[in-house]
């Protein structure tokens, strides 16, 4: 992402808005954080500093800034909850001001310590919703939309897309990211490089029936939009979107009578889990989904463990 040479806060001080420009060109730059991250933390920052300035009643200095204590932290917290922001939202919003106040220390504007004395909110904890293996595997079957007014290379496109993200785990950008040049032909590769979060690459394994449903899509493709061009497109060429691809889950939940949960990102969830239910290392598969933490990775431990509670539940005579 580029970063603005300039952005307007009516609401700060010059000295105040020059910082943030450099915090935002560091995030870019430096960090290599992906383009929708900076402008996530972006948003979060300037949504603090509005609140701060009308909660003080002035303009944000760097001075002042300095100066936060707790429970201005804390109000700010309290405003968002008035809103109906949640935990997760509000977490997020508090790591991307955390980050602004990290970078403001290192470059000598001062000690902030108010954001480490407030404590996170709570989350919920959610487990990933994983498809069952016999649904994920259907997905690509020609004869579940056999009814659909659709021209076959489009149904050929939508079963590689989600083959790709089922057998290689990837994330849905991640899979719409591929150029024609990234993936090999049938019998000439069996890896692609992916770049994920923070433009980060990984190899990837294919299996053979995914490479296979890419190459019959590629061959079927009326459109040819070159080697740098997107290796998924939309029935104009143009690369493809990610609202299509959550729309033919949709289709394929009523076919499989699938919950709401089904989603692209649930085949992800669906390929950890499964290789960790046949006995996978948990470190390789932090390596194929691209988790910087192994702890990201190990909550579908959690997932595998819950599952084989349920078989016991239903299964043992004195369950």
């Amino acid at each position: 992402m580029t970063a603005p040479k300039t952005i307007d806060l009516p609401f700060a001080t010059g000295d105040m808005t020059q910082e943030t420009v450099r915090w935002l060109r560091q995030l870019g730059a430096e960090r290599r954080l992906s383009a929708k991250t900076v402008e996530a933390y972006r948003r979060d920052v300037l949504q603090f500093l509005a609140f701060l300035a009308d909660y003080r009643g002035g303009r944000i200095t760097l001075a002042n800034f300095a100066r936060i204590e707790p429970a201005d932290v804390r109000a700010f917290m309290a405003s968002r909850r008035s809103e109906g922001i949640g935990s997760r939202s509000l977490m997020r919003t508090l790591a991307g001001v955390r980050s602004f106040a990290r970078f403001l220390e290192r470059g000598g504007k001062g000690r902030i310590a108010a954001f480490s004395a407030v404590r996170a909110p709570k989350l919920a904890r959610t487990l990933p919703k994983p498809v069952a293996v016999a649904p994920a595997k259907r997905m690509t079957d020609a004869d579940l939309r056999a009814g659909e007014e659709r021209e076959p290379w489009v149904l050929a496109r939508d079963a590689a897309v989600l083959a790709l993200l089922y057998g290689s785990g990837l994330r849905i950008s991640e899979a719409l990211g591929l150029k024609r040049k990234d993936f090999p032909a049938p019998g000439q590769g069996d890896v692609i490089r992916v770049t994920g979060k923070g433009n980060k690459t990984r190899m990837v394994p294919l299996l053979r029936q995914v490479t296979q449903l890419v190459a019959d899509y590629v061959a079927m493709c009326p459109h040819n939009p070159g080697p740098n061009g997107p290796l998924f497109v939309g029935v104009r060429g143009a690369a493809l979107s990610p609202r299509i691809v959550q729309l033919v889950m949709e289709r394929l939940r009523g076919v499989l009578g699938l919950p709401d949960t089904a989603t692209p990102h649930a085949l992800r969830h669906s390929f950890a889990t499964h290789l960790l239910a046949g006995g996978g290392d948990l470190r390789a598969i932090q390596e194929l989904l691209g988790h910087a933490s192994l702890s990201t990775t190990q909550i579908y431990t959690a997932v595998d463990s819950e599952r084989l509670l349920e078989v016991y539940d239903s299964t043992h005579p004195r369950a």
